[in-house]
């Protein structure tokens, strides 16, 4: 369950706020669409439900604000704009490094990209990505940490025909699986044939929160489908028709042969094509879109959208104890070799000192304790962890030294680990 509340961002110099008092909510379960034309706000609302742009209001994602979880990465998977990376990063290093960011399996950069159909293709960099495989690569990252919610901004933005129906498959197939899905969009035609609800917004206000099925039947303009090969012919003949007879009517060129006429009936297109001796293969009433019909209130035939493929679920490991720093000390310190050396050398070194000591006579019993005599300016103990560090087997970090002055580097300094 996502609930944006009250969201509204800071004022820019006189202008007014892009977003003003938005609320509203996204199911789990179902795929909401976020609806406004360019400009309207969805990009300034979405980052504010993720809080990365200053203003009011607050995002619940399953009862929390984005900044009370703890792995925000398990529960939010984000597109916003282009997939950020260096364009000489592979694809697959990229998600590498997304998931050491994240804190996921490095294998799980393989299993997304081949959800997402880029499996043969992650050794590409990411400047010879094109536009489509560029944005299957940002839903690849949105989908790393195995999020229970998608925020997606346009995500079918540069996709073709079949790309788009593919995404549509896999958002279908996330909310199948109980998780929430909300894509900003600004296309009517899309969010009534991929949403089961629509949140209209218009000057960042809130205009309609609506299920699909009335979304399509209140704010969609009916029109007429028309399949002719003498669609040019009939467009004229129709807008000059409507011209004479004073009536608005529009005609919108779909495809070569396909044309939408809005303000018309079937009736009457119908009469002007026989008038004219024009053959018509196709005349239909339709609401929006030529898609599926929408059978009941947020719900679909099954042939509607297929389902597409997700990612495998990352497997959830136990919480760790307080007993786990002190495991990893005690693995740490025994499983090297030369840290045990060090120790029994060290403590045979402390004994023979502290016998000498006593021998001697004179000595304070701090130092008799501690095998300190007062010429050596560390007694044996403290030594040990610097013999360790500086020991082949140990993981200290050493500055570079320049090859000219033999000094730290000035660009910055830089780990050396042991060969």
């Amino acid at each position: 369950m996502l609930q944006a509340i009250g969201l509204t961002s800071s004022p820019r110099r006189d202008l007014p706020p892009a977003v003003a008092d938005l609320t509203f909510e996204a199911g789990p379960g179902r795929v909401t669409a976020l609806l406004g034309a360019p400009g309207s706000g969805k990009t300034t609302a979405l980052r504010l439900m993720l809080e990365l742009d200053p203003g009011r209001g607050v995002t619940y994602f399953r009862g929390r604000p984005l900044h009370r979880i703890g792995h925000p990465p398990r529960e939010v998977g984000v597109l916003l704009g282009d997939v950020p990376g260096h364009p000489s990063r592979t694809a697959r290093g990229q998600l590498r490094m997304l998931c050491a960011a994240a804190g996921v399996p490095a294998s799980r950069a393989d299993d997304v990209l081949e959800v997402v159909g880029l499996a043969g293709l992650g050794d590409q960099r990411i400047r010879t990505l094109s536009v489509g495989m560029d944005r299957r690569l940002g839903l690849a990252s949105a989908l790393l940490g195995d999020p229970h919610t998608l925020i997606l901004d346009e995500p079918a933005e540069g996709l073709s025909p079949r790309e788009v129906s593919w995404l549509h498959g896999l958002l279908r197939a996330h909310a199948a699986q109980g998780g929430t899905v909300l894509h900003a969009t600004s296309d009517p035609r899309e969010a009534a044939r991929t949403a089961d609800r629509v949140v209209t917004i218009d000057e960042g206000r809130l205009v309609a929160d609506q299920d699909v099925a009335d979304f399509a039947r209140t704010r969609l303009r009916p029109r007429v489908a028309v399949r002719t090969p003498q669609a040019a012919r009939l467009a004229a003949v129709v807008s000059r028709e409507a011209r004479v007879a004073q009536r608005s009517v529009e005609v919108v060129a779909e495809e070569s042969c396909r044309l939408s006429v809005y303000g018309s009936s079937c009736a009457e297109i119908g009469d002007t094509a026989f008038r004219h001796g024009v053959p018509v293969h196709q005349l239909a009433d339709e609401v929006g879109d030529a898609g599926p019909p929408v059978t009941l209130a947020g719900q679909r035939p099954e042939s509607a959208v297929a389902l597409s493929e997700l990612p495998p679920p990352i497997p959830v490991r136990p919480a760790r104890g307080p007993l786990r720093p002190l495991r990893y000390e005690l693995r740490r310190m025994l499983g090297v070799r030369t840290t045990t050396v060090i120790m029994a050398a060290v403590l045979l070194v402390s004994a023979g000192i502290s016998v000498l000591l006593a021998r001697s006579g004179g000595t304070p019993l701090p130092r008799l304790l501690g095998a300190w005599p007062s010429l050596l300016p560390l007694p044996p103990p403290l030594s040990a962890p610097g013999c360790s560090a500086r020991s082949p087997s140990g993981t200290s970090s050493a500055i570079p030294r320049s090859p000219r002055a033999g000094g730290p580097s000035r660009g910055g300094s830089a780990c050396s680990w042991p060969s």
